[in-house]
């Protein structure tokens, strides 16, 4: 089976700042667009970085810390200089490098693994040189789980019990709700029925897998001590 990838669900219109956008320009890029954070691009398209509301949040803080810190020292026209000094700084000072990235063939797991990981919210998607393609939310890879039930039941039928268990789907029900897929039915062997658990477990948006498969003959035990049900 094919499984969704980051190139099927990723954005490919994507808002992105250069390494010397001034502090303000990105705190208005973000703010209009209505995003958490954006890709550092050089000029030769690749990604070095990325900027997000925390960074920009951490940069404020020590500049209003720095500030509070002088009041009490330094002429008050001073101090309100030193107190914007975020103003006057650039992407590359506050981005978050080197970019953790992903691409577009990786699957929507491994996408979903590194956000986890490193929990972030977007991934920049980059090609095979590092140059920005698009960028991938986690409300994009969660798309995946809204998946009608109709179109799970279909693939658990074709992909599953014909495709890969070579089995007649006569043989067994897919009942599926909400993205909890139910099997029943008899199939010949008792190995098939964890088997066809794990596939079905497979396909992208079932949440889970209530196996109610029964079986013909016992094949998991030698030869000699089976039996037939």
């Amino acid at each position: 089976m094919r499984r969704p990838t980051v190139g099927q669900v990723m954005t490919s219109d994507v808002v992105s700042v250069r390494p010397g956008t001034p502090f303000r320009q990105v705190v208005s890029a973000l703010a209009e667009h209505r995003i958490s954070g954006a890709p550092v691009v050089g000029d030769d398209g690749r990604v070095v970085g990325v900027v997000t509301e925390a960074d920009l949040l951490r940069k404020e803080e020590e500049a209003a810390a720095g500030a509070g810190a002088r009041r009490r020292t330094i002429l008050p026209g001073l101090a309100r200089a030193t107190r914007f000094r975020g103003d006057a700084g650039t992407a590359e000072e506050v981005m978050t490098a080197p970019a953790v990235t992903t691409t577009p063939d990786a699957t929507i797991v491994e996408a979903g693994r590194t956000l986890s990981e490193h929990g972030f919210k977007r991934l920049p998607v980059v090609d095979p040189e590092g140059r920005l393609v698009g960028v991938v939310s986690r409300a994009d890879l969660l798309r995946v789980f809204l998946k009608p039930d109709a179109q799970i039941h279909e693939e658990v039928i074709h992909e599953i019990v014909v495709q890969s268990l070579w089995l007649d789907p006569a043989m067994v029900e897919a009942d599926v709700r909400d993205g909890v897929v139910t099997l029943r039915g008899r199939v010949s062997r008792a190995s098939l029925v964890p088997l066809a658990e794990r596939l079905t477990a497979s396909i992208d948006g079932v949440v889970d897998v209530v196996n109610r498969l029964d079986y013909d003959e016992d094949d998991t035990v030698p030869a000699h001590g089976r039996h037939r049900r």
